[in-house]
């Protein structure tokens, strides 16, 4: 095999392995996430709303049916954080 090409084979397998942790990681940080509803500031919450359907939208700062995702028990120890929408 010639250099240019073991140089290619190793390129392609390091893009192959880098997908391959990039994805792993993913899933293991949502899984470590939880919804915490009241703390979003305006327009920053991370889904819908009761009364819109987008990321983003919520209209004034925390908000008690939006949410933004946070470290698992992280939510419960701010300031108007809660579990549960209102």
């Amino acid at each position: 095999m010639k250099i240019s090409q073991k140089i290619v084979t190793a390129t392609a397998l390091s893009g192959v392995l880098a997908v391959g942790l990039s994805l792993a990681s993913t899933a293991a940080s949502a899984a470590e996430k939880e919804k915490c509803y009241g703390v979003a500031a305006a327009g920053q919450n991370d889904c819908a709303t009761n009364n819109s359907s987008c990321v983003g939208t919520s209209k004034t700062d925390n908000q008690t049916d939006a949410f933004i995702a946070v470290p698992e028990g992280l939510c419960e120890r701010l300031a108007g954080g809660s579990l549960m929408s209102s």
